[in-house]
């Protein structure tokens, strides 16, 4: 791949999947978490946790990006704490990318866990409890093996967005070359110069097959987890 790709293109490449794992890794608990709430929990406020967790996929990403870039900018309340109390900078650094690509694909998580969760019968759940067993042991023995396929199925659908993150990406970090440039900004870049179209279609053509490969994984570890849940 390296003699078949530049360097800016293989380093847009490399940093694109970075960023994905990292994004998906780093969101699951939160996003494990937040399904379950919304599934089990019965509170005041319950539609208007689900609004703000879904808000990112209704607002323009450039929204989403400059709202990130007033909160975790250097000059931000969060961003210059952050940055004191940890020297951790988010603004124009990869890690900012990071944080933008996680948020974007936050909602898609989100659903996929939350539906699986919702197909899992409580009283399952309540046979746990009433044999002594706490709630966290309920969920990691019962709950989190019954809705492992979901759990797959969001991983996998977040990676894939993160992949193709560009408006809050570009707002929040900018593009710059080897440091935030994703393959999504990349190809933007390439279509922006004369003779770029070449580098711009290699990049598209590694963009479609990492969305499909990341497709089809998903279906196969869904089925092989569906399988090993449900005894076959």
């Amino acid at each position: 791949m390296s003699d078949w790709l530049g360097p800016q293109e293989w380093q847009a490449v490399a940093l694109s999947l970075k960023v994905s794992f990292w994004a998906t890794l780093l969101s699951l608990p939160l996003g494990i978490l937040t399904a379950y709430i919304l599934a089990r929990g019965q509170f005041r406020g319950k539609q208007l946790l689900n609004a703000l967790v879904h808000l990112p996929l209704i607002l323009p990403p450039v929204v989403t990006g400059y709202l990130l870039l007033l909160t975790f900018g250097r000059r931000g309340l969060v961003g210059s704490w952050l940055e004191e109390t940890f020297g951790l900078v988010l603004a124009f650094r990869w890690t900012g990318a990071v944080l933008a690509a996680a948020i974007m694909a936050f909602p898609l998580m989100v659903r996929a866990i939350r539906i699986a969760m919702e197909a899992v019968d409580p009283k399952l759940e309540q046979a746990g409890a009433t044999l002594g067993a706490s709630r966290l042991w309920v969920f990691t023995s019962i709950t989190l093996p019954l809705i492992l396929p979901g759990v797959i199925a969001g991983s996998v659908l977040a990676f894939a967005k993160a992949l193709g993150e560009f408006g809050a990406t570009i707002t929040f970090v900018s593009n710059i070359p080897g440091q935030t440039q994703t393959l999504p900004l990349a190809i933007y870049t390439f279509l922006q110069v004369p003779g770029g179209e070449s580098s711009a279609l290699r990049l598209v053509a590694i963009s479609v097959v990492l969305a499909l490969v990341a497709i089809l994984l998903s279906e196969i570890l869904a089925r092989r987890a569906t399988k090993r849940v449900a005894g076959t």
